[in-house]
């Protein structure tokens, strides 16, 4: 398993300090009240005009000539995936990409899809990686369709692809006849924390989405953007997926209300990680991995307690994280303060010295 959380346990405190996930992260009021006021029609037939609104602002904040709401970002990546290839059709990706690793399987057993794995470090392939890869076109293989890289790179440990990487693959795709995809969970984390604007950083992509339900605090949805052709196709899936929504402003209107306040202050969540991750440095045996975003990745097996047990030792004091490859990941969002996370490290410090 990628993502165990602790077992409920009906005995366990109440959470105080979630950095389970920044998917974790409750509507502020300022949030609810605009959802309250939200201006609505029916999205199916394009009167919602808060939705609209919203389509309208990704598209220009990514450069691309449209863009569709949809549910969650899974949906975004699958709506494009099916959008892209055909039964049978070949996507390449990062061996811990989000499509291969947490999506159930829903590219092959909705699209039959081959997405083959590409290896490399901190959950990125370099772009020879890819070049390597490509194979000549003949009927004895399977048509390479599509490229797709996961912006920021979760379990690489929210690491960022650099632009002039980014770039190159674009230029490889092109050249060899496949589309480009750019999985956007954690893409505007990417832009804050490296100062590239999201419509440079996705310039060149064929496609790619923002998701809202995780840093930028909204209860629901993604927005995946790209040429009104596939945008007209994206929407053919998003009904065929039960996606397709009535009175969708009022979800909408939370992700209008995270652009306009929630974009800048991701900078606060990356502070709050290498806060983390330097006070975890500091407790003798526990190997953490540097933060770029929001992600603080962390081993405490050199300190004598394995992860599970960290994590269960945690949860009972208030703390929740989670193990993903053999590592506890603990990430940082609005609803966690530097006081917070000077907490949970002296609690790790307490674990480990019990130990």
């Amino acid at each position: 398993m990628h993502y165990t959380p602790a077992p409920p346990d009906p005995k366990a405190p109440p959470v105080r300090i979630n950095l389970l996930s920044d998917t974790q992260t409750k509507p502020t009021p300022a949030m609810r009240e605009a959802m309250a006021k939200a201006e609505v029609g029916d999205e199916q037939v394009g009167d919602d005009p808060t939705t609209n609104e919203l389509n309208a602002r990704v598209a220009d904040l990514l450069g691309k000539e449209a863009a569709v709401f949809m549910p969650s970002g899974t949906m975004c990546n699958v709506a494009a995936t099916l959008a892209y290839c055909r039964p049978g059709d070949e996507i390449l990706a990062h061996a811990t990409a989000h499509i291969i690793a947490r999506e159930g399987g829903a590219h092959a057993a909705l699209g039959g899809f081959q997405i083959t794995p590409l290896p490399g470090d901190d959950g990125q392939f370099a772009p020879e990686t890819f070049r390597a890869a490509l194979h000549p076109r003949t009927r004895y293989q399977p048509l390479q369709v599509l490229v797709s890289v996961e912006q920021t790179a979760n379990i690489g440990g929210g690491t960022i692809w650099k632009k002039a990487a980014l770039d190159e693959i674009v230029r490889i795709a092109k050249a060899h006849g496949l589309a480009t995809h750019m999985d956007g969970a954690r893409l505007l984390n990417a832009t804050v924390a490296s100062g590239i604007s999201p419509r440079d950083m996705t310039a060149g992509w064929d496609s790619a989405w923002i998701d809202f339900s995780k840093g930028l605090g909204a209860p629901i949805g993604g927005a995946i953007a790209g040429s009104r052709a596939f945008i007209d196709d994206v929407w053919r899936w998003k009904q065929r997926l039960g996606g397709s929504m009535r009175q969708s402003g009022v979800a909408a209107a939370a992700c209008i209300h995270a652009l306009a306040h929630h974009v800048e202050r991701l900078a606060d969540d990356h502070a709050n990680a290498r806060a983390l991750a330097r006070g975890l440095s500091q407790i003798n045996g526990v190997e953490v991995q540097a933060p770029e975003t929001n992600l603080v990745f962390f081993k405490p097996d050199g300190a004598g307690v394995a992860g599970d047990r960290m994590v269960a030792e945690l949860r009972k004091r208030g703390v929740m994280l989670a193990m993903m490859d053999g590592r506890i990941r603990a990430c940082t969002h609005l609803d966690v303060t530097a006081a917070m996370i000077d907490e949970a490290i002296g609690h790790v410090r307490d674990i480990v010295r019990a130990a």
